[in-house]
Formats: C-alpha cells, sequence, structure tokens
C-alpha cells in the first residue's frame, strides 16, 4: 500500500512539473503573440523541459482524450445544413481537388524521403495536409513510424501555412476584385453563444458516448472522429449545441500540446538540419500547390482568388474561416472545402495509408 501511495504521489508531482512547464510555454507564445500558442507553446515548453530537466515528465493519455473530445466538438459543430448543401453541389470538384493535393504532398514527401535517407511511411505520414494531431496520434498507433520526423514534418507544414497564407491573402495578388455573397456560417459557429445548461449536457453526453462508441468500432482517433460525427449529426437535425469560448479552445489545445512534446524526441531525429529544412521548403511547395489548385477552381467556378486559396490551403479550418471573414471572401465555400478535405482525411486517409503500408512490407519481404 505505501509503494502504490509513493508511486501515486511521483506521477501527481511529475505531472504538476509538467503541467507548470506547459502552462509556461502557454504564456510565453502568447506573450509573444505566435498562433495557436496553447498548442505550439506547451508543446515546445515540454520538449524543452523534458529534454534538460531531472525529472521525468508525465502526461496522463486520458488528459490528451479530453482535449481531443472537446477540439471534435467543435469541428462538428461547423457541420451545419448549410455547409452539407455546399459540399453536396461541389462534391465532384471537392473530391478531384482534394485526391490532387494529397497525391501532390505524397510526391513531395516521395522527393523528401530520397534526399534525407527516412523512410518513407514515417515522411508521406508527415505530409498529409490538414491533420496536425490525427497524424502524429495516427503514427504513434503505427508500429514502425518515428513520430518525432512526423510531428516535425506536420509543425513545420503548419507554421508555413499559419503564417504565409495571410501575407499571400492580404497582399495584392489574392484581393479580391469583386464583391461575394458571404454567410455567417463560421463565424455564427465561432463566435454565437447559447449557454444553455441542458444543451451542454446533452452534447457533453452526445461527445463522451460517441467516443467511446467509436473507440469500440475502432475508428481512427476515436476520441476525436466520434464527437465530430455526433455534434455533426445532432447540428444537421437541428439541434444547436453553443460554441466554444476561446478560453475553452485554448484549454483543450493545451490538453494536446502537451501530450505532443512529450511524444517528440529530437535527440532520436537523425540528419536534424537536412530534416527541418526539408520540412519547410515542403511546407512552402505545398502553398504553392495549393495556389496552382486553387487557380484551376476560380476558372471553373468564377470566384475570387482569395476564396479559391482558403478553400484549397491545407490548413486549420477554424483559421481559414477567420481569414475568409477578415478579406470577405465565401465562408460557405471555404468551410465546405475545408470540412470535405477533414473528413476525407479522417476516414479515408489513415486505412488508405495502413493499406499502403501493408502493401510496402509485403513487397520487402519478398524481396529479402
Amino acid at each position: 500500500m505505501f509503494n502504490f501511495s509513493k508511486k501515486h504521489d511521483n506521477k501527481m508531482l511529475r505531472f504538476s512539473i509538467t503541467v507548470l512547464t506547459a502552462f509556461t510555454g502557454g504564456l510565453a507564445f502568447t506573450a509573444l503573440h505566435t498562433p495557436i500558442p496553447w498548442l505550439l507553446g506547451p508543446m515546445a515548453a515540454v520538449l524543452i523541459g523534458a529534454r534538460f530537466g531531472k525529472i521525468q515528465y508525465y502526461w496522463p493519455t486520458y488528459i490528451r482524450d479530453m482535449g481531443l473530445i472537446i477540439v471534435g466538438y467543435s469541428i462538428g459543430l461547423s457541420f451545419t445544413k448549410e455547409a452539407l448543401i455546399q459540399i453536396t453541389a461541389k462534391l465532384p470538384s471537392m473530391l478531384i481537388m482534394t485526391v490532387l493535393l494529397v497525391c501532390f504532398c505524397a510526391g513531395i514527401a516521395w522527393v523528401v524521403s530520397k534526399l534525407t535517407g527516412v523512410d518513407y511511411p514515417t515522411v508521406l505520414t508527415g505530409s498529409i495536409p490538414g491533420g496536425l494531431s490525427q497524424m502524429i496520434i495516427f503514427a504513434e498507433e503505427m508500429k514502425g513510424i518515428d513520430i518525432t520526423t512526423v510531428t516535425f514534418l506536420q509543425v513545420a507544414r503548419l507554421m508555413m501555412i499559419i503564417f504565409f497564407v495571410p501575407f499571400l491573402i492580404f497582399g495584392p495578388l489574392f484581393k479580391n476584385t469583386a464583391t461575394e455573397p458571404t454567410s455567417d456560417l463560421v463565424v455564427k459557429s465561432i463566435q454565437t453563444s447559447e449557454p444553455l445548461f441542458s444543451t451542454i449536457v446533452l452534447f457533453a453526453v452526445i461527445c463522451v458516448l460517441c467516443a467511446f462508441l467509436a473507440k469500440k468500432f475502432k475508428f481512427p482517433t476515436p476520441y476525436l472522429l466520434g464527437p465530430i460525427l455526433g455534434t455533426a449529426i445532432a447540428s444537421i437535425s437541428g439541434f444547436h449545441g453553443p460554441a466554444l469560448t476561446q478560453p475553452i479552445l485554448d484549454v483543450s489545445q493545451f490538453m494536446i500540446g502537451g501530450y505532443i512534446g512529450l511524444l517528440l524526441k529530437p535527440e532520436k531525429l537523425e540528419h536534424k538540419a537536412k530534416i527541418i529544412t526539408l520540412a519547410l521548403l515542403s511546407g512552402m511547395l505545398m502553398i504553392f500547390g495549393s495556389v496552382g489548385l486553387g487557380l484551376l477552381l476560380v476558372n471553373y467556378y468564377h470566384i475570387t482568388p482569395s476564396t479559391s486559396l482558403l478553400s484549397l490551403a491545407p490548413g486549420g479550418m477554424d483559421q481559414m474561416g477567420i481569414l475568409a471573414h477578415e478579406v470577405d471572401a465565401d465562408l460557405s465555400m471555404v468551410t465546405g472545402y475545408q470540412l470535405f478535405r477533414l473528413f476525407f482525411i479522417y476516414f479515408a486517409v489513415p486505412p488508405l495509408l495502413r493499406l499502403f503500408f501493408k502493401v510496402g512490407k509485403g513487397k520487402t519481404r519478398k524481396a529479402a
């Protein structure tokens, strides 16, 4: 009994120090006005603290799972009837553009793999656009994939998108030359607040129940996908959940960021300078690829360049939605494309990657 209590106290002390370190990182990144500070801040702080501190850091998996449930609810809340109509009307072009973007990223991953010597499955998982948390968790579930390399590649891509896309959007090249009909779809999903206790409890039960059901049926990243599906179905059925405030979203990012920080093991990353440089270059190539596909979309639908780029940019749907509102782009179209790619990556990509890796291993064994 004494030994169990001592072990429990040791975990609590390690977790408390990890939380304090992560919180300090969040505050520092907030003060520096960096993008998504409560995800990247804790991630960076825990990474540094775990490498140079004398105490072994600890972050329970269930904390990460709680953060994923909150994020899943927030994403599912954006899946309204308006977004569903946009996806249905433009489904063929959404599928084509999404597949082209994923294939383009797969090609970049092949080049990076050849130049760095890192195995292709690791680089490919790190290059899939628009799924930072999900791809990292997917890498954790798969054997033989280097989580540290995947995380660095995903973070590099995300940072490139977040920093460079706003400069492109507000620059002369993508300045809107025509007024487009816009909707308050994303704005409402982010800003509207209905603090009804019964509604909050209802959606909390839906999210938790769907998370456990998704885990039972072995969905990829069940604690994210379950709440997304449950909330989306409820929203389309007419139940309107309250939008989450920014502090709650910050807390969810904090829960995930601390966990990801512990997954990062830079001492195991071979050829650091080369991989980081190529990760940044691949991120820039993804942006150029999005611009090229966006120009095709402009010619097909006769929309403004800003709407097309934000619809196809391989970044977060929430950031792209906010940018779309700032430049008067078509919010429903941007949200529709981003949601379709999000669901495509969440549902189609992990099974395809598993099949691809399985076939690849089979060929390697036969060749041996």
